[in-house]
């Protein structure tokens, strides 16, 4: 028996163990652990089942420093305290899974202050590449990242105008399409609840593009009340009962996310106001949350699984020093639901 012998002298297992175990060389177990994608899906079962038995576990910090790798893919979002970038960050770790990857997540709670914290974190933990949620951060962050020539990817926002690699959705563009839906049903006197703008492109990018909509169409920007407020339920409904309290009365309400547009529905049912009979409602992102409500809101789908396949092969590719090529727009479209309807009748 190979086995080497731990601090408090028990017997821990070797790779040589789990390749006798498993009938197979060291250099297959090590493919196994590295480069799964390379080793048939029968001889990596059988490996895995003998890592398993055996209760191996590799010395990641020898193979980092030998191979100046560690395997370890960084993910820096806004928020963990909901379904708004789940879907897609289990996509981006499935698929990050299946090449050998360990993901560590990290939550900015939408400070650009705390996230450039956290890159530095990650980078001195050894992380090879980093997700990273929409193309604002200080200048210090980007900095940092050039200086340590780090693979990294933008997600959940498209923007032309920027350089770096991104894959996700115009995010000005598909509220846009929105508002035309919700102009096209006769809405004439329409607010706004948008997420806090200032360091979020996907907020900021979304109410300009409610606005720019509106301005085609004739309504001016000073007609047209915004509230900003924190993400949260609550904080949606505290912001429509604001702007419902203003004269004339609001028929639809565009809110930048779902969850904003759940505590708006919420306060509309305290209020005794029906929709979209008495005001209509719309979200943007379509997590779960959009079906449960009642009414169901109209919103916007985000390809959310899909950006995170994506976002995932783009690093792999970044991280094996390979130009995967353009940045990718995805297509993020209206989905009806029951909450925008005709502006009511007078």
């Amino acid at each position: 028996m190979s086995s080497a012998q731990s601090e408090n002298g028990s017997q821990v297992p070797t790779l040589e163990d789990v390749a006798a175990r498993a009938g197979v060389s060291t250099a297959t177990v090590s493919r196994c652990l590295n480069t799964p994608d390379r080793v048939s899906t029968l001889t990596r079962d059988r490996v895995m089942a003998a890592v398993r038995e055996l209760g191996y576990a590799p010395n990641f910090g020898a193979r980092a420093l030998a191979a100046k790798r560690t395997n370890t893919f960084g993910a820096i979002i806004p928020t963990m305290e909901n379904a708004i970038f789940a879907r897609g960050l289990q996509a981006f770790q499935e698929e990050l899974g299946k090449h050998g990857i360990t993901l560590l997540v990290a939550s900015s709670s939408y400070s650009p202050e705390l996230e450039e914290e956290q890159i530095r974190a990650l980078i001195a933990r050894g992380a090879d590449a980093l997700l990273l949620i929409g193309h604002d951060r200080t200048d210090k962050s980007y900095a940092l990242l050039q200086q340590r020539n780090i693979p990294h990817v933008v997600a959940w926002a498209f923007d032309p105008s920027q350089s770096r690699l991104s894959i996700g959705f115009d995010n000005n563009k598909a509220m846009r399409a929105l508002t035309r839906e919700v102009l096209n049903l006769g809405h004439r006197s329409i607010a706004i609840i948008s997420g806090l703008r200032e360091g979020n492109d996907r907020a900021r990018e979304r109410a300009r593009g409610a606005l720019q909509e509106m301005a085609t169409a004739g309504i001016p920007e000073t007609d047209v009340p915004v509230i900003e407020t924190h993400y949260g339920i609550s904080n949606g409904a505290d912001a429509f009962r604001k702007i419902m309290q203003d004269t004339p009365r609001p028929t639809a309400v565009l809110c930048g996310n779902d969850v904003l547009a759940a505590g708006a529905l919420s306060s509309a049912r305290q209020m005794g106001l029906r929709v979209p009979e008495d005001v209509s409602i719309t979200g943007f992102d379509d997590i779960e949350i959009a079906d449960i409500v009642t009414p169901p809101l109209t919103t916007v789908h985000v390809p959310h699984r899909e950006m995170g396949r994506g976002a995932a092969r783009l690093l792999l590719a970044l991280s094996r020093g390979e130009i995967p090529g353009p940045s990718i727009e995805l297509d993020a479209k209206v989905k009806w639901g029951e909450s925008l309807g005709p502006v009511p009748e007078a």
